[in-house]
């Protein structure tokens, strides 16, 4: 049994965000053979699940590590099969840190996406992911219980976004991770989440060794799992430094089925 850890945007999706007829035929493949693929993105669940029923993906064999690995979602018995949460006490210390520095953040509630108010940023974020809208100034008066992660966004202006990061950086240590997903979007999601821990997580709940996994991304918060895994791969549309984390590049860019490429040549 191999497991394949992908990332979605930039990775397994094309420019149109969309899993080809290409890239879909070799993932029936992958999953008739009684191997396991696991969507590993910072998107929370809802938005995943909606790539995978929109690409027609139904057999089993199926996870979601969601928010960055703040949950695994196991979508044949349609239970969380693990999750860590940022403490309530988190999200308001970093809205009122964001406002600060004029950086745009927002949370989620399990159904919905929580935003201070609609605006420009979270309007851009919605065209891709499709959640409701819940605007609250305050964001934890939205939340009963801690959310998975929290995303900064800024559309113009990157130095904001990193001062934020680094203004925040003493507090974060063991609290939090900071990392990027895009050069836009900064992701904030638990200490002890990831998707080198989720990746891990996922191995001993089949209790598969690293050597049977493969890990495919793009961008900064898909390294962890690059490294951890068996085999990493790197898209050829990736940054310089996230190939460098990797033991392979593929061919193909993720316009041109370049995992399923790269995966067809590794599993001979």
């Amino acid at each position: 049994m191999k497991l394949l850890f992908t990332d979605l945007d930039g990775t397994l999706l094309n420019n149109d965000s969309q899993v080809s007829a290409a890239t879909k035929a070799f993932l029936d493949k992958f999953l008739a053979a009684g191997n396991k693929l696991i969507f590993s993105s910072g998107r929370p669940k809802d938005s995943i699940l909606e790539v995978k029923n929109n690409a027609g993906l139904t057999q089993p064999g199926i996870l979601l590590i969601c928010s960055n690995g703040a949950q695994v979602y196991d979508c044949d018995t349609g239970r969380t099969i693990m999750e860590t949460r940022l403490p309530l006490p988190y999200v308001s210390y970093l809205q009122e840190q964001a406002a600060k520095y004029g950086v745009h953040i927002h949370t989620y509630r399990d159904d919905a996406v929580v935003s201070p108010a609609e605006d420009e940023e979270i309007i851009f974020y919605r065209k891709r992911i499709h959640l409701p809208l819940i605007v609250s100034p305050a964001l934890s008066d939205a939340l009963t219980v801690g959310p998975y992660k929290m995303l900064a966004i800024s559309l113009r202006d990157a130095d904001k976004l990193e001062a934020f990061r680094l203004g925040i950086s003493q507090w974060a240590q063991n609290k939090i991770q900071t990392i990027y997903s895009n050069q836009i979007y900064l992701e904030l999601f638990p200490h002890t989440a990831g998707k080198e821990n989720a990746l891990r997580f996922v191995c001993d709940y089949f209790g598969a060794p690293l050597s049977d996994s493969y890990a495919a991304g793009d961008a900064d918060n898909d390294i962890s799992m690059i490294k951890a895994a068996g085999t990493g791969i790197a898209m050829r549309n990736a940054a310089d430094y996230v190939k460098q984390a990797a033991d392979v590049v593929t061919e193909l860019d993720n316009d041109q089925d370049g995992l399923a490429h790269m995966m067809e040549k590794l599993l001979g």
